[in-house]
């Protein structure tokens, strides 16, 4: 069985089906992520994955060349109310990093998740990572190291729209990368 496959096994396991694999040199980072995150986003400076405790800009783009390859995770749901994606993102982002921690035991030591939102681990987040209550499982969302999210999964293929209102479906994207 080749690594894809086992990796493959391993994701099916834990549930997630819809997910493609891509290059991570294919990711697009880009700074106008970063200028809305920064001038947009209620949550900037208000949590220890998001900007400005996120990497800089050019930082994140070089990280990204050290991966050979990753898994574009699509998840897509509606809610009633915009507060009740949290409950929702933060079962995935659990799964997920129990995910990241099978295939890091499996012998990929440099293997790296993005979650599909904001961490959400815990009710109320701590601003700082001194003051992070879960520093060891806490990850950013792909837009938090600037990847343009948009460019990227459409470029593999997957559906992305502005949303109007919160009872349409959201697509939300997770990334894992693996070395």
């Amino acid at each position: 069985m080749t690594d894809i496959k086992k990796l493959e096994t391993m994701i099916q396991k834990h549930g997630f089906t819809d997910f493609k694999w891509i290059d991570p040199k294919e990711i697009v980072v880009a700074e106008w992520v970063r200028m809305k995150c920064r001038f947009g986003c209620p949550d900037y400076g208000q949590s220890p994955c998001c900007p400005p405790n996120a990497p800089p800009v050019e930082e994140c783009a070089r990280f990204f060349q050290e991966y050979k390859s990753a898994v574009l995770f699509h998840f897509a749901k509606s809610v009633d109310k915009p507060e009740d994606r949290h409950a929702w993102s933060r079962g995935i982002n659990a799964d997920l990093l129990d995910l990241e921690q099978e295939v890091f035991l499996s012998g990929h030591v440099k293997v790296f998740l993005m979650f599909m939102d904001s961490c959400n681990l815990c009710p109320k987040c701590a601003s700082s990572r001194a003051e992070c209550k879960k520093p060891k499982l806490a990850r950013p969302s792909p837009d938090a190291m600037a990847i343009d999210v948009f460019s990227t999964v459409l470029k593999a293929g997957y559906p992305i729209e502005v949303l109007h209102d919160y009872k349409q479906q959201m697509n939300r994207y997770a990334i894992l990368l693996v070395a």
